[in-house]
């Protein structure tokens, strides 16, 4: 059987185990489908957890407040995209050695030479004196922004990538959005890959906007994987075999 029609014949496989986990009717409810009403005290649109995950939320809620939201998710992704391309200034972020009144001074020039917003700037620069708490809620003069540690201050910028990753999820879920993966040896056919987004979009109901991703992974041998949420599907033959091989190594009782 060729490679693709492996992959055609895991998408009925897979269908029916996404509509089958279908379980929770109120599963869609965990992503924002409109904006918040504005009120006096923002929160994050879903519940977020670590390290990463918290630096994520405070520059969220700061961002959200100063109505800055698109603009600091698009410095964001600039920030990690300068990682990536400079091998010089993705060492300085990870480089714990750098004290960090330098590393501070280095973040604040780059962020004026970017023309980064005072929220970005704020959250990737400012001293331990501008420490905030995500119990607090008042403050204007200390940015309306909750932060654990800084970032330059602590040696945290070698976690920027995660962190924009985890802002990524936030901003998706308050504009009704949801990320979904799929992992194939080869591209997904044009047809199932459609098919597979309106069932995605089934189960999570209308009020959500599937946006698919297609992975390419000769690892997994053959089949499909497909993440969304928290939830994978795995249906791939490296599983499977896997799967088998344990089955195999089993003791057989006569």
């Amino acid at each position: 059987m060729s490679m693709a029609n492996r992959i055609r014949s895991s998408i009925p496989v897979v269908r029916n185990a996404l509509v089958s986990s279908r379980s929770n009717p109120n599963y869609s409810k965990n992503f924002a489908t409109a904006a918040p009403a504005k009120t006096e005290k923002i929160k994050v649109p879903v519940a977020m957890y670590g390290g990463c995950a918290n630096y994520a939320s405070a520059l969220y809620i700061a961002a959200t407040k100063a109505k800055q939201l698109d603009k600091v998710e698009s410095e964001l992704v600039d920030l990690v995209e300068a990682t990536k391309k400079s091998p010089t200034f993705s060492q300085f972020t990870k480089d714990l050695s750098v004290p960090s009144d330098t590393r501070s001074k280095a973040l604040k020039d780059i962020c004026d030479q970017a023309k980064f917003s005072d929220t970005m700037k704020n959250f990737l620069v400012n001293n331990s004196t501008y420490l905030l708490s995500l119990k607090s809620d008042h403050s204007r003069s200390r940015l309306n922004v909750t932060l654990l540690v800084v970032l330059a201050e602590n040696g945290r910028l070698r976690h920027v990538d995660s962190i924009a990753k985890r802002f990524s999820e936030l901003t998706m879920a308050f504009r009704g959005e949801l990320q979904a993966t799929v992992t194939t040896v080869i591209p997904l056919p044009a047809a199932e890959e459609k098919e597979l987004k309106e069932t995605l979009q089934e189960i999570l109901g209308q009020g959500i906007k599937v946006k698919l991703e297609q992975k390419i992974d000769p690892n997994i041998l053959g089949g499909i994987i497909v993440e969304f949420g928290q939830k994978v599907f795995d249906m791939s033959i490296r599983t499977r075999a896997r799967q088998m091989e344990r089955f195999l190594r089993e003791p057989i009782n006569i």
